[in-house]
């Protein structure tokens, strides 16, 4: 006989019906995707994209780089004279102060960049960074107006921090959304050879220059000129910017919401996209993952690309011009692989390529640094490779990695806010905790600790991170390259039913 417990067998026609049920519920809330839900990426528009994002990037760098490898010269000519540590110190506290403030600038623009558009705040914030650092440019020297030349340094240095925590969140945000879904890390590891060109154009003008004039003639004048070049610079990268249509997530994200408000939805739902309130309540678990990748990530990126000329003139004795020259050689070799690490993380993942850059740092620091102090010319820029290879498996990854963390409606806000909050703690105080700490504790292996502890504190983030890699991004449609792509996905649009 039949048993009547709970564990019956549910006779035939009613598990049918369940199953017809439990697809109607299911189509309700995710409805098969249309031809028309799908974005099929234009190439040329995807290149144009590309090209802003990156070239504004890497002159927002430039801007930025400028600082840090004429940190030693600005010192003397803004601070008063004493030792030449206590100079290097202040120019360095100075350098970041501009961090302090990059919060503030990411919890402005960030949810401003999800409300308005990513395209117009990225204009935005190209302007105030060639603006801030014109101006650095035309600041008199502390023996020319006193305690008003570091006032207006510092003034100066907070536009340019401002400005730059709504760049990274924005304009890797703008190539995650214009890429397709299986090569966002190809394009988005464009963003960081941006980055990187911008590095090498404002170390090989600083070396130049000071090659060209000598010591004394940079610290009294030459090194202005950097400066100055940025307002060009501004105007070029704000020309591209203002050229390009807004991301096609947005685009989508947008007709979504008006379409929601014509049909009566609440203030509240099609006005708080990006709102720091929803950032900090709904997204606080992405957003302290963020903060811990990112934070590993900038103490190593900055130990190297920012830190390490000063390391050599100062603690290894080299001169300047030599060691930005072996840090421009370092960059070169990173220039060229970083879009083929971008590849490799579309194939293997996001995952495994952040986890060979965190273990590198953490099993290759020490000797790095043991190499670097052996002084030869050999020896410092084996060390510096190490380091480097290490780190390119991040900067070809990060961009696409970072902006996948977060949805669509809030993926700008949530990104700028994450990235600026773990740079301002991290970031931008690595030369000056590294100066500090050697000056403290007299030993050399300082930077080297730091960043295995980074490193490390970098690993237990990327194993809880998920998978992205040709996924699309959440809260968007599927991006694909060719409408053949979009209609294979229509097609294979599969709903299990239950297994009853």
């Amino acid at each position: 006989m039949p048993s009547d417990g709970p564990d019956a067998e549910v006779p035939l026609p009613a598990r049918n019906r369940h199953r017809a049920l439990f697809r109607a519920i299911e189509r309700r809330k995710n409805p098969p995707l249309r031809r028309t839900d799908i974005t099929v990426t234009d190439e040329a528009a995807v290149k144009r994209a590309v090209k802003a994002a990156s070239l504004g990037n890497g002159m927002e760098w430039f801007d930025f780089g400028i600082y840090s490898y004429l940190a030693s010269t600005i010192g003397h000519v803004f601070f008063p004279s004493g030792s030449d540590t206590a100079q290097l110190l202040s120019s360095f506290a100075t350098f970041a102060v501009a961090f302090l403030v990059r919060p503030l600038g990411g919890m402005f623009f960030g949810p401003m960049g999800d409300k308005v558009g990513r395209k117009k705040v990225l204009a935005v914030t190209m302007i105030m960074m060639a603006v801030g650092t014109f101006a650095i440019g035309l600041i008199p020297s502390y023996a020319s107006i006193g305690f008003w030349a570091p006032v207006l340094l510092i003034f100066f240095r907070l536009v340019q921090g401002f400005s730059t925590g709504g760049e990274y969140g924005g304009a890797s945000t703008f190539l995650a959304e214009y890429a397709p879904d299986k090569r966002r890390g190809f394009f988005g590891s464009f963003l960081e050879l941006g980055t990187l060109g911008g590095y090498v154009g404002a170390a090989g003008l600083v070396t130049a220059l000071t090659a060209i004039l000598g010591d004394a003639t940079m610290e009294d004048w030459g090194w202005r000129v950097p400066f100055l070049v940025a307002g060009p610079f501004g105007l070029i990268g704000l020309y591209l910017r203002m050229r390009l249509d807004e991301t096609p997530a947005f685009k989508k994200l947008e007709d979504s919401s008006t379409h929601r408000a014509s049909e009566g939805a609440s203030a509240v739902e099609t006005t708080v996209t990006g709102d720091l309130k929803r950032i900090f309540s709904e997204q606080l678990s992405r957003l302290i993952l963020c903060i811990c990748l990112v934070g590993a990530y900038n103490i190593v990126n900055y130990m190297l690309l920012s830190y390490m000329p000063t390391y050599l003139s100062d603690e290894m004795g080299y001169e300047e011009s030599h060691g930005l020259l072996l840090l421009i050689a370092t960059m070169v070799v990173l220039m060229l692989i970083i879009n083929q690490v971008g590849r490799l993380s579309d194939h293997f993942g996001r995952k495994p390529l952040l986890t060979v850059g965190m273990l590198g740092f953490l099993v290759l620091s020490a000797p790095a640094f043991l190499l670097v102090q052996q002084g030869s010319v050999v020896a410092v820029l084996g060390g510096m490779m190490m380091l480097g290879l290490s780190l390119v498996c991040l900067l070809g990854t990060m961009s696409a990695a970072l902006p996948a963390l977060f949805p669509t409606q809030v993926r700008y806000g949530g990104l700028a806010v994450g990235y600026n909050l773990s740079a301002s703690l991290f970031g931008g105080t690595t030369p000056l905790v590294v100066t500090a700490m050697i000056s403290v504790t007299g030993t050399d292996m300082f930077p080297a600790y730091y960043a295995m502890g980074a490193s490390l504190i970098g690993l237990i983030s990327v194993a809880l991170m998920k998978e992205t890699a040709q996924k699309p991004l959440e809260g968007s449609p599927p991006s694909v390259e060719t409408p053949q792509e979009a209609a294979e996905i229509v097609e294979t649009q599969v709903h299990q039913p239950p297994k009853f």
